[in-house]
């Protein structure tokens, strides 16, 4: 069985079968024990991914709401070090929701060794302001040398289905997934019939795919 091990700071699903390490971080509003990262993690540590959550600072005292987002980019490289020390010899994919995936690009568009991290992951990237389309927040973008996933709801308020388009298609490698009739959130109206849990494996079965499609690759 799978083992989840878990102090103030970090959360561990392990993978009996680990390929690679995972490095997920949380959203703006909720820390690394939501739900949705909580089922993520451990739908994903059932196959070949053990799952590295952590709080950002702001969240562990006691805060809302990210108050610096150069912290939150701080707290990225203190638990990728961490993650890096503890799992020497395993491939590392970092990411995250929303804010949480969108400051980890921010902190791997800064690092001089960006190949040390196989690929980026977004489960709902923020690319903007609901009802204020731009895509200024993904200039950063341009600089980022890995691969990069992009998992998206086609109902997402945060990211209008052609900006995002057109974002992914100016990145050197990025592919797209989208949840049809899909918020921010992943949530869906019950007619279209897809519960939250077949959603949530939906999500994991991809990100695993694609994961496991980017090592076999290099």
């Amino acid at each position: 069985m799978n083992k989840q091990t878990k102090n103030q700071n970090f959360s561990v699903d392990s993978s009996n079968n680990t390929k690679y390490v995972f490095l997920f971080t949380h959203g703006a509003g909720a820390g690394m024990d939501h739900h949705f990262m909580q089922s993520i993690a451990h739908s994903l540590s059932l196959k070949n991914a053990t799952v590295v959550r952590f709080n950002f600072s702001y969240m562990s005292v006691g805060k809302k709401f990210p108050t610096s987002s150069q912290k939150s980019i701080a707290d990225i490289d203190q638990a990728y070090q961490q993650v890096q020390s503890s799992y020497p010899d395993v491939p590392i994919f970092i990411g995250g929701k929303s804010y949480g995936g969108r400051m980890s690009s921010h902190w791997l568009a800064e690092q001089s060794n960006q190949h040390l991290i196989r690929g980026l992951i977004y489960l709902g990237f923020p690319l903007h302001a609901p009802g204020k389309p731009s895509i200024k927040r993904a200039d950063h973008l341009s600089s980022i040398q890995v691969s990069q996933l992009f998992l998206q709801g086609t109902k997402d308020k945060l990211a209008d289905n052609d900006l995002i388009d057109e974002v992914i298609s100016k990145q050197q490698n990025a592919s797209l997934f989208r949840v049809d009739h899909a918020d921010h959130s992943f949530k869906m109206a019950k007619k279209y019939g897809k519960s939250e849990q077949e959603i949530i494996e939906e999500l994991a079965m991809t990100i695993n795919k694609w994961a496991l499609s980017q090592l076999k690759s290099t």
